[in-house]
């Protein structure tokens, strides 16, 4: 039974927050201006993001109100036609709680939607496209007729300067070696709030565009990589990891626990080259080409890795041209699990898509090097 992405939607908390803007709203360390937050937005591109946050860092919104938002808006047009839905699917990495899960807490802002069966992939980046198969699987199966699946995040919570660590690092590290900002300070001037919505069923629109999502893939190579990018652990000697609930509670305030961390050397080392093992594979079983592929979507967290991954396609895939590529980070900036969504929200209403071209999607996570991978045509 064939799948289709009939509609899309985002909410994105506020207004756009410049790079000058951005302490701002997350606070200054120690109560002075960053020495690398220059540095690491050259390399990473961004212009603008989002953060559910007030100058001063008061909250605004949670991350299920956000997605529950984003849910809201695909019926904006018809409010009635969220009661046809009979799955949510909702995939983030910073729920409000560990328990209940993001997805029931999203359908508790969406009491107009009645009962309806809820799943919550967790993960970090790939936790988007885990929620999308899942609906996509239900949708195939017959289990469910019309679903809607979610990505969504919201970091700066994380991220105001009560509550994070500042790292030591020197400028002139940061400068003679780009992937050091890829520690805790890299993520600061990096991570971004919002969550989006795909409307999924068995059939396409009457009227206009819609995706039909021809395949999902995934791959971890956690059986042979040990953790990167971490929270809510610390990471021992022997590249183990201890959880939170090891730990004192002293030493989960102490130790910064809570805050996110990667570990730079394994980052620089594996997450462009194992991204390219799975691509080769599925090109080859698959039968394609780049030449196959008129748009490609990889969610990258900097712009300091998009050469990179230039390379790695031209070396599996054949080389996919920059005028193919469509990515928003330097607007939206990384949104973790919603990333790919808001690519894909983007260029669904922007008038450019064609029917019968191909959308190819790539979502690498860090974590423990997971990736994911699909294949949309336009009908």
């Amino acid at each position: 039974m064939p799948v289709y992405i009939n509609d899309t939607s985002v909410f994105l908390p506020n207004e756009p927050v410049a790079n000058d803007d951005m302490e701002l709203y997350l606070g200054y360390i120690n109560g002075k201006p960053s020495k690398s937050k220059s540095i690491v937005l050259r390399n990473n591109g961004i212009k603008t993001r989002y953060y559910a946050l007030t100058q001063g860092g008061k909250p605004t919104h949670t991350n299920a109100q956000m997605t529950a938002e984003a849910v809201r808006n695909l019926f904006k047009d018809d409010p009635e036609q969220i009661k046809s839905i009979d799955l949510l699917s909702c995939g983030t990495s910073s729920p409000d709680q560990m328990m209940p899960s993001h997805g029931v807490m999203t359908h508790g802002w969406l009491p107009e939607a009645g009962p309806v069966e809820v799943v919550s992939p967790a993960g970090v980046c790939c936790a988007g496209m885990h929620a999308l198969k899942y609906a996509y699987m239900a949708i195939k199966t017959g289990d469910a007729k019309k679903a809607v699946a979610t990505g969504s995040e919201r970091f700066s919570g994380l991220l105001v300067s009560d509550v994070f660590e500042e790292e030591a690092q020197k400028l002139k590290e940061l400068t003679d070696n780009p992937y050091i900002a890829f520690q805790k300070d890299f993520l600061r001037w990096m991570l971004s709030d919002g969550a989006s919505a795909f409307l999924m069923s068995d059939k396409p629109n009457e009227n206009g565009i819609s995706l039909r999502i021809e395949w999902i893939e995934g791959v971890s190579y956690a059986n042979e990589m040990e953790t990167c990018m971490y929270m809510g652990a610390d990471k021992q000697k022997d590249g183990t990891l201890k959880g939170f609930m090891d730990y004192t509670p002293e030493e989960v305030m102490t130790r910064s626990l809570f805050s996110v961390k990667q570990d730079i050397n394994l980052l620089s080392d594996n997450i462009v080259s194992l991204g390219g093992k799975k691509i080769k594979e599925i090109f080859d079983r698959k039968g394609l080409t780049a030449r196959d592929i008129d748009h490609f979507l990889p969610h990258i967290s900097s712009d300091f890795f998009r050469s990179k991954i230039y390379d790695l396609v031209e070396i599996y895939g054949g080389g996919i041209p920059y005028d193919k590529w469509f990515i928003n980070l330097y607007t939206k900036g990384n949104v973790g699990a919603a990333s790919v969504y808001l690519m894909i929200d983007e260029l669904f209403h922007s008038g450019r898509l064609k029917k019968g071209e191909k959308i190819l999607l790539l979502v690498p996570e860090s974590s423990r090097f997971s990736y994911m991978y699909a294949l949309l045509t336009v009908c």
